[in-house]
């Protein structure tokens, strides 16, 4: 049996025992890398350790830690009331904001990541307080960061039009730009529809109100009262509303008093750190992880009371499930386990079977790695048969494109990982869950679509 088998065969043991016994996958996937590493790839330490994600890890804690003392000093909940004024109570309109808001930040020049890491984490604790499916928020602001992630101005925009000049391959800027601004519009519509959104429509306009008084009529805290000073239904430990989206009155009938959210000098100070964090990035090309590390530490020098449980609030379990996962990843990059079964692909004599497996290739991979760096290579695999000209070229890029970033909701991925980070109030466990099944079906489903679309009407 090959090495590259090996690790592939390894790699589907840490999945099935992680999901049968409950143990932290990235856990098993340290393990699995130091097994692999220096067992089948002869690996030390050192090339072992080349697939830590350092800077996904600096991304993960500093943005869980500024957004863990934005709740603790009652930002978030300011900004999610805001939002709620801002669409004139219209709860549902909310995720289509967020949806716009990251396409737009990507479309204009953000990374992905960092347009996600400044996004999510508001969107979230919007869903937590609002009854809101986390699934349906993380999968709204992820595919609005890819639905503008290829314009021409962006970062995987230029990225991949510059893959095609070096190769000498007939491109277009704009098709690749409405390729993936209409696979995410879809998906997302198609998310919304499934995840609550309907309910979320029948729910009307709700008042922009305050947590309620402590009172034993009133509501849970983050259940946001009604206009008509009931309780809306508080979601489950899995994010999803529970029972119906419709509003219950309070156990004594009395009204919900609404308390407004005022700005405090903390409070300001943690909006202008979010606005830093921002510009830090979009403006300097500042690290969003140390920036938003650096900006937490100020917040806690000078308001030590609301930050002094926020160190315990950032999201370790998630930061060692998905640097272990891609620590190992890296591992099968090292041994040239993706190289090698990207080659195997290119090397089939039948076109469209080749095109419609390295989309799925790109999706797979991509669930786990970096996308600009798997159409990095995809791109070039492809060359040889598109050379032949009986696949457009265009029309194949796209997909290629499409299909290794749409699957970036998988916790796996950066976007996702974020996302998962973020969302407060949640069974994290069974979150994770869910972006995985939600992760796979996209894997299985998109990758096909966008072939049968982009590809197949160019072949011949």
């Amino acid at each position: 049996m090959s090495p590259e088998l090996i690790s592939i065969l390894v790699l589907v043991v840490v999945f099935v025992i992680a999901t049968t016994r409950s143990v932290n996958m990235g856990a098993l996937a340290f393990a699995a890398a130091f097994g692999v590493g220096e067992l089948v790839a002869d690996l030390d330490a050192d090339g072992i350790f080349a697939g830590f994600p350092g800077a996904l890890f600096v991304v993960l804690v500093g943005v869980t830690y500024l957004f863990a003392i934005a709740r603790a000093n009652g930002t978030t909940d300011w900004l999610v009331h805001a939002a709620i004024r801002l669409v004139r109570g219209r709860v549902a309109l909310i995720p289509w904001v967020m949806f716009a808001l990251t396409g737009a930040l990507t479309a204009i020049g953000a990374v992905s990541p960092a347009a996600v890491a400044i996004v999510a984490p508001i969107a979230l604790s919007f869903a937590a307080q609002y009854g809101i499916s986390p699934l349906l928020m993380g999968a709204m602001v992820v595919h609005g960061a890819q639905a503008g992630g290829f314009s021409p101005i962006s970062i995987y925009g230029t990225i991949v039009n510059g893959i095609v000049e070096r190769e000498h391959l007939p491109g277009n800027e704009v098709a690749l730009f409405l390729a993936s601004l209409f696979a995410n519009l879809v998906i997302a519509a198609v998310v919304f529809v499934l995840f609550g959104g309907r309910k979320l429509w029948a729910r009307g306009a709700q008042a922009a109100a305050g947590p309620a008084p402590e009172a034993g009529a009133a509501p849970a805290k983050g259940d946001p009262p009604a206009l008509d000073g009931t309780a809306a239904q508080p979601s489950d430990t899995a994010g999803q509303p529970s029972g119906t989206a419709t509003v219950v009155a309070a156990a004594s009938d009395a009204p919900a008093v609404a308390v407004a959210v005022s700005l405090t000098p903390a409070r300001v100070a943690t909006l202008g750190a979010l606005v830093a964090l921002v510009v830090a990035v979009l403006a300097f090309d500042l690290d969003a992880g140390l920036t938003a590390i650096t900006l937490a530490v100020l917040l806690s020098t000078f308001w030590p009371e609301d930050s002094r449980k926020a160190v315990g609030q950032i999201a370790w379990s998630t930061v060692l499930l998905i640097c272990g996962v891609l620590t190992y990843v890296g591992v099968l990059d090292e041994m040239g386990t993706i190289k090698w079964a990207g080659e195997g692909v290119s090397g089939i004599g039948v076109p469209l079977l080749a095109a419609v497996l390295l989309c799925y290739i790109g999706a797979i991979v991509s669930a786990f790695a970096s996308s600009v760096g798997i159409m990095g290579a995809l791109i070039p695999l492809a060359v040889p048969f598109l050379a032949q000209g009986e696949i457009g070229a265009v029309g194949m890029i796209a997909a290629l494109a499409v299909s290794a970033t749409v699957v970036d909701v998988s916790p796996f991925s950066t976007n996702g990982a974020l996302v998962l980070a973020a969302a407060p109030e949640v069974d994290r466990e069974r979150f994770f869950r869910q972006l995985m099944i939600y992760g796979g079906a996209v894997v299985a489903v998109v990758p096909a679509v966008v072939w049968l679309v982009m590809v197949v009407p160019g072949f011949g």
